[in-house]
């Protein structure tokens, strides 16, 4: 993946006294599913909203499928599907309908033969006479990807698309989003759930409108240089209060009966732990530390650093 559907460079954007986006560098190769972290407010909806030509950057340039995000607003958004927060289609149509009409806004040549292949192709069907409005949160997405996919997009922008839905919806979902890479479309998709981030061939993490974090999961985990224990046994409940105050420790998470520890100083964490070893019944092993981890510990930073 060498050619790049987005390039950007020094991107910039306030609402009044709002810094939304601030210096924030891009790039996503063609094929590619990028996916974009950070916590609410922290710039991603308008990256997405600049980089698919809804709005102009108040600093900064770039292209989206070679057309400069500036200039040729109309052409990149001939080219792109975009799936906002909210589903976004007419809840008293019913699929096919719904579908029909987004095929004649594109002007493509049989709006009916191009709503029944997309119907066929999600799974939507025996549901094609329902109204969007009776949908539930799974189907509403199936629905909203299809029109997204209706004029054949070079590009797919998808605003946390699966927020509300059930864990078997999602993993459906990602099925489809991997099958329409392999076609060759580049997918930028903002998410908070973190088993979604790791099914991504990029992430890149964004606080306060500037990006902190790109690349693999493996490098971002690896860059980050956090270190991880998982703490077991009878006492950990009694104990989970004072490992939190140990030397070394910046977050401290249960799971269940396992308690999760990390920070970026491995050799104080272990310094800190052999203290606690003794207690009765406690295993400590040292394990590969988490995006989830990487996730809290940037967020944290971030939120430390002056502005």
């Amino acid at each position: 993946m060498t050619e790049l559907a987005i390039h950007a460079v020094g991107l910039a954007k306030s609402f009044g006294a709002l810094k939304a986006v601030r210096d924030l560098s891009i790039d996503v190769p063609t094929g590619a599913i990028y996916g974009f972290l950070g916590p609410n407010g922290s710039g991603k909806t308008t990256t997405i909203r600049m980089l698919c030509g809804l709005l102009t950057p108040d600093a900064g340039e770039g292209t989206c499928l070679g057309f400069d995000i500036r200039r040729d607003t109309v052409k990149i958004k001939a080219e792109v599907g975009y799936m906002p927060q909210r589903f976004g289609l007419y809840e008293d149509l019913t699929i096919r309908e719904n579908l029909e009409f987004i095929a004649r806004l594109y002007d493509m040549p049989n709006p009916r033969e191009t709503a029944r292949v997309a119907i066929a192709r999600l799974g939507l069907g025996d549901r094609a006479q329902q109204l969007a409005g009776h949908l539930s949160g799974g189907w509403k997405q199936r629905l909203a990807l299809a029109s997204c996919v209706l004029h054949k997009p070079r590009l797919l922008l998808l605003d946390e698309p699966t927020a509300g839905v059930d864990p078997k919806a999602r993993r459906e979902f990602w099925d489809e989003i991997h099958g329409l890479a392999s076609g060759g479309i580049t997918v930028l998709v903002s998410t908070h759930y973190m088993d979604e981030a790791e099914r991504c061939h990029l992430i890149g993490y964004i606080s306060q409108g500037r990006l902190l974090a790109h690349g693999t999961v493996e490098e971002v985990v690896r860059a980050a240089g956090i270190s991880a224990w998982r703490i077991t046994g009878p006492a950990v409940g009694r104990l989970t209060a004072r490992i939190k105050t140990l030397p070394g420790i910046e977050m401290a998470a249960r799971f269940g009966s396992e308690l999760h520890v990390s920070g970026v100083d491995a050799a104080l964490i272990e310094k800190s732990l052999e203290g606690i070893k003794g207690e009765a019944g406690l295993e400590i092993e040292r394990v590969p530390p988490s995006l989830e981890d990487v996730f809290i510990h940037t967020m944290d930073v971030a939120t430390q650093e002056p502005q």
